[in-house]
Parts: C-alpha cells; structure tokens; sequence
C-alpha cells in the first residue's frame, strides 16, 4: 500500500490549492475525498444542527470513504483532509452542555488515530494565514471556529498515539510559491520523493 502525504488544519487556509500545485510540480496523485457527498448520500446536511450519536455515525461513514479511495492509490498521493481533520471537526462539536457517550467516542478517536499512521508517511498542518474571502460553496468565514480546529488539529499531531511525522506552516507564510517550497522540502522525503 501506498502512503502519502496529509495536508491538514482547518478549512479555508488554502489546503487544496497548496495540495493540487505539489501534486502538479512533483508529478503525484492529488486525492480528493467526498465528505458533503457522504452527507447527502445519508441523507444529512453538513450544515444542520445533529446530536453527538449522528455525528459519530456519519463521521464514521466518512473516515470509510475516505479510507476506501486512499486504499485505492497507486503510488505516493497527496490529500487536503485527513483522519486528524475528520477527528478535529468532531471534537469541535463537543461543548460543555453535550451529551456525548465516552466508550463510541473513544472507538472513532482509536480509528483516526490507526487510519493516519496507516495511510500517511507525512503530515503538514497548513495553519490560518491567508486573506479569508467569501466564495460560493465553500465554508463559513467564522475565524474563531478557524483557530478552534487549527488548535486541535495542532494537538492531535502531537498525540503520541500518532507515529507520523509533522511539519507546521508558518502562519505568516502566505505565498503560495513559499508555501508549496516549504511544504515540499519537509514532508516530501518521507514519500522518498527528491526534492528540486
């Protein structure tokens, strides 16, 4: 099985974008994963206010078809989500007046956990940075909730449940030429990929 390359933190700080322009330059897969066709399929909207017990449920959906397209790859592959960002989005949920029953919540953080050590040989958290601006489809421009997941997701890289190593992006590296080179030259080897 092939490994690839995590990109992970909150939405809107230019994951995607950094993630298609490596996988360009240095000829890998760029996988795409279908959270919001998950939801739909299931008849759920991201969006929609849903006890903790569905979230867990469809979360788990999720990490399923996520798991069943990286199996699918055929050499080192790149991605913008990973398991610690399905992981993060659902721990985000969780507040203090949330019912949540510890034991099935345990069993979702011990599958994250397995799926990134399973599936990735390099983790990057791309961290809020960029100039937010609002685009049709894409989601919600709530900066707080921005720097909630990014500091989880920061977190969970240092759980040492996770064998994978991790680089971080400066924050104040917002060039998407720098952000690519950084990006490259740290997380790349650990795909056995030469650098330029």
């Amino acid at each position: 099985m092939h490994k690839g390359l995590g990109l992970c933190g909150s939405h809107r700080t230019g994951k995607t974008t950094i993630g298609q322009e490596i996988a360009r330059e240095y000829g890998l897969e760029f996988v795409v994963t279908t959270t919001s066709e998950v939801f739909v399929e299931n008849g759920l909207k991201p969006s929609s206010p849903m006890d903790f017990k569905t979230r867990l449920w469809i979360q788990d959906k999720i990490i399923t078809a996520a798991e069943e397209v990286w199996s699918g790859c055929t050499g080192p592959f790149i991605t913008d989500r990973t398991p610690l960002d399905m992981l993060a989005y659902t721990l985000g949920d969780i507040q203090g007046v949330v019912a949540v029953e510890f034991a099935p919540l345990q069993e979702y953080i011990g599958r994250c956990l397995g799926s990134t050590n399973r599936f990735f040989a390099s983790l990057a958290v791309v961290q809020p940075g960029i100039r937010l601006v609002p685009a049709p489809g894409k989601a919600a421009l709530n900066e707080a909730y921005i720097e909630h997941l990014n500091t989880l997701v920061l977190g969970l890289c240092v759980d040492e449940r996770i064998s994978v190593p991790f680089h971080v992006l400066p924050r104040g590296m917002v060039d998407l030429q720098k952000r690519c080179k950084f990006l490259a030259q740290n997380s790349l080897p650990s795909l056995g990929i030469k650098i330029r």
